[in-house]
């Protein structure tokens, strides 16, 4: 067992927080009582397909939500949740364009190419334009699609926008972080563009409005303008409460008492969000969409604790495959769900979306074979066991190697050097450097970060490679069974291997300097034609073994690019 160094609380403060001594597994302890007395009774069958809409909130963590025990205020998501399904056994992925993949495609990283970190804006990648959509599935089957806010699945050409990737309308960004009023994104110094996107158009005339309000505003004339007879999904993927962290003064004020700057203005963003959702929630029952609609809630990973964000009681912050990094905030809402008012523990995972709500929708998921995805309505509307045993949270070839990671330590069958991490069942296998491992409760006091900060940290196991956990039993990740069960760690390590063998090359190229904003009017936007496309060879290899390649027929151009960058960036400074 790992040893725990406690600063600035002890044991005693700890269980006063009531999280260690919480048995997350017993329902009768955090299952809700259904009181309505029209309970048993169920909803109308299914007439028509019903309306979608799917709210992906961005760095959101799991600790900062009302029913999850937060000082954050959240009125709408706590009721939306309690009069639906609570989804506590839910997993994303530990960062931002990893999930929006897996949500769009229903595959795991490892079958899309972009299990390597996220798609970064001067990349010439996108979304693999093999992959069959979400939206486009929805479109087979009648439905009108729709998307509100960030992208961040590559826009290197016009191929990869929304618009071309199964919706017919799209507002939002592209990148991954701009301004919440201004809409800049800067990707390293002087590398500065707007980002705010009208279809296919850069929407110049949009700027100054505060995102969050300006996509709860775009929903509602999306609904006031279609029939409720129609099927429609709207997909909404709020830019909050990613940094930077900025929020309209009269929210940032009802948290003037939080001591810390960062949590009170991540807190204020929160309730913002919160508020942007009530009134889409409105102006569905107010166009008549509510009867026959499906709500899903999810965030896209862990929070980013040094940012205001906050995971506790769960170990790790985003970008980390800990808990904290990897499980998120789900609730499903809907007058379609046969039993309400309650809390589910089917494993679900958000490649299930797609399979799910496709069949929702009565679409034809004959023709996209592979899916990593599983149907798991019977399991949220009426309570039976989810069809998912277990998740592939992903295999990273190109992350750092850790350093005392070996395949004698993987028993010659796998090198645990390499980042991984896999759930089977109730057990749950890390291998290579995981990413930061502390526990780090909610940032509210004034002098954070400070000595206080590292509630808890390991003071051990710091030449570790593997570790295994009873996620059931243990979901803080407290205790470490690897070295009293190996024969676990052997099967988990098989089931590795198993998904490895399908993995296909990373696409992780190198970035372009024609991507640069000044190039394109000041905004970001696809910068590349079919005949560049043609001639930037290696894009689904480890970008290890591309740049083995010295020979290239653009490098002149690129030559030229690079210089005149230089020159721009320097006429700015």
């Amino acid at each position: 067992m790992a040893v725990y160094a406690l600063t600035g609380f002890s044991l005693v403060s700890l269980l006063s927080f009531g999280y260690l001594s919480w048995d997350w597994m017993k329902p009768s302890l955090v299952a809700d009582v259904a009181t309505d007395p029209m309970e048993k009774s169920l909803p109308p069958a299914f007439t028509r397909p019903p309306h979608i809409i799917f709210i992906l909130t961005d760095d959101q963590g799991y600790h900062d939500v009302g029913y999850h025990g937060s000082d954050i205020q959240t009125p709408t998501l706590d009721r939306l949740a309690a009069e639906g399904v609570k989804l506590e056994n839910y997993y994303i992925q530990p960062i931002c364009t990893p999930s929006r993949s897996q949500l769009i495609t229903g595959r795991y990283q490892i079958h899309t190419g972009l299990q390597h970190s996220i798609i970064r804006p001067r990349q010439p990648n996108c979304l693999p334009l093999d992959q069959v959509t979400l939206p486009q599935k929805l479109q087979e089957a009648g439905y009108s699609t729709h998307m509100v806010g960030k992208w961040h699945l590559g826009f290197y050409k016009k191929e990869c926008l929304p618009t071309r990737r199964g919706f017919d309308t799209f507002l939002g960004s592209l990148t991954g972080n701009v301004d919440y009023y201004t809409y800049d994104n800067c990707d390293g110094p002087g590398v500065c563009g707007y980002d705010l996107h009208e279809g296919e158009d850069v929407a110049w005339d949009q700027s100054g409005k505060y995102s969050t309000f300006l996509y709860a505003q775009r929903v509602s004339k999306i609904l006031a303008s279609h029939s409720p007879k129609e099927p429609i999904f709207i997909y909404v993927a709020f830019q909050a409460v990613h940094t930077p962290l900025q929020s309209p003064k009269e929210y940032i004020y009802r948290y003037r008492s939080m001591g810390n700057v960062a949590r009170r203005k991540y807190a204020a963003m929160v309730t913002c969000m919160d508020e942007a959702v009530k009134n889409i929630t409105w102006a569905l029952k107010k166009y008549g969409y509510y009867d026959n609609s499906v709500i899903v809630f999810s965030t896209d990973n862990g929070g980013q604790t040094f940012s205001g964000g906050s995971n506790w009681p769960l170990r790790g912050r985003k970008g980390t495959y800990w808990e904290g990094g990897v499980r998120g905030i789900g609730f499903v809402h809907s007058p379609l769900i046969k039993r309400k008012r309650r809390t589910s523990w089917a494993l679900v995972h958000i490649t299930d979306w797609y399979p799910t709500l496709v069949s929702l929708a009565r679409g034809n998921l004959s023709n996209v074979p592979g899916l990593d995805g599983y149907n798991v309505w019977p399991a949220i509307s009426e309570g039976k066991e989810s069809p998912r045993t277990e998740i592939l949270h992903n295999i990273d070839p190109l992350y750092n190697h850790a350093k005392y990671g070996s395949l004698e330590d993987g028993f010659g069958i796998w090198n645990t050097a390499v980042q991984a991490s896999i759930r089977v069942g109730e057990w749950k296998l890390l291998t290579g450097d995981p990413g930061y491992s502390d526990w780090i409760p909610p940032q509210t006091l004034t002098n954070f970060p400070g000595s206080w900060w590292n509630l808890e940290r390991l003071t051990d196991g710091l030449r570790k490679s593997v570790w295994l956990f009873n996620i059931t039993a243990d979901p803080y990740e407290r205790y470490d069974l690897s070295d009293q069960r190996p024969d676990v760690v052997r099967t988990l390590l098989m089931r590795l291997v198993h998904y490895n063998r399908t993995a296909i090359p990373v696409r992780y190229p190198a970035e372009n300097p024609r991507a640069h904003p000044d190039f394109n009017g000041g905004a970001w936007g696809p910068w590349a034609s079919e005949d560049d496309v043609e001639e930037w060879e290696g894009i689904g290899e480890p970008l290890k073994s591309r740049n083995k390649k010295k020979k290239c027929k653009i490098c002149k151009l690129r030559s030229f690019f690079r210089k005149l960058n230089t020159r721009l960036m320097s006429n700015r400074i």
